[in-house]
């Protein structure tokens, strides 16, 4: 399996910070927008997807290490823009993500999770956010996100398009809409909230791309 990574993307939403893309088969079963809504699936991301997903381009496992180690001290970077937690579908391989866990020490790498928190899955993802890669878990509606809270992880969820930009859950839980959707101009490279594993808040984004609809329908269910 290839991971292909950008030292300095051109991803307007992430800014011009390291960026990385894994395999689809990386991607759970438990996933709904897998089949219909997921925004890597449409535009110049999809075709990127598409040759890493194939192989055609990226990197060796080792060698990805090798090169987030090589980021400086205190880099913010973002583990897959696509794809998923190294293993196959709903499954972590959990020796894989304790090694970038362990190439990440020193820097602020972040990421999300579609894999099902639970067994081994759990472990791992709480081994990962102990040692300092932020991962988050990712709610497909508020009500799903309230449930994911229960570990105590960071969570973020899709939340419907007409959401205030912050309000609490049915829950209990604080959720403030992604800033880099409600201020002009702000990235994630000057946002960072994603990689705060300790916030205390849910973070919602609202739907977009062209499969907005369909991810609008999920996530108020």
């Amino acid at each position: 399996m290839k991971i292909h990574l950008s030292f300095k993307s051109s991803n307007a939403k992430t800014g011009p910070i390291p960026v990385s893309t894994s395999p689809s088969e990386t991607c759970p079963d438990a996933c709904p927008f897998r089949a219909r809504g997921c925004y890597a699936k449409s535009g110049p991301l999809a075709l990127h997807w598409a040759k890493v997903s194939q192989g055609e381009r990226g990197i060796e496992w080792v060698e990805f290490l090798h090169a987030v180690r090589s980021f400086p001290s205190g880099q913010l970077w973002r583990h897959n823009q696509a794809g998923d937690l190294p293993g196959l579908g709903d499954s972590i391989d959990a020796g894989k993500l304790g090694e970038l866990a362990d190439a990440n020490k020193g820097k602020r790498g972040f990421t999300y999770t579609h894999k099902p928190p639970s067994g081994t899955n759990l472990r791992a993802i709480r081994a990962a956010n102990r040692n300092g890669f932020t991962v988050n878990l990712s709610g497909n509606s508020v009500a799903h996100a309230d449930k994911l809270a229960k570990t105590g992880l960071p969570t973020v969820a899709v939340v419907p398009m007409e959401s205030p930009d912050r309000f609490t859950s049915p829950g209990g839980n604080r959720v403030v809409v992604c800033p880099a959707q409600r201020v002009a101009g702000l990235s994630c490279d000057k946002c960072r909230l994603c990689a705060k594993a300790d916030r205390g808040f849910v973070i919602g984004f609202r739907p977009h791309g062209t499969g907005a609809k369909s991810v609008q329908a999920i996530a108020t269910k």
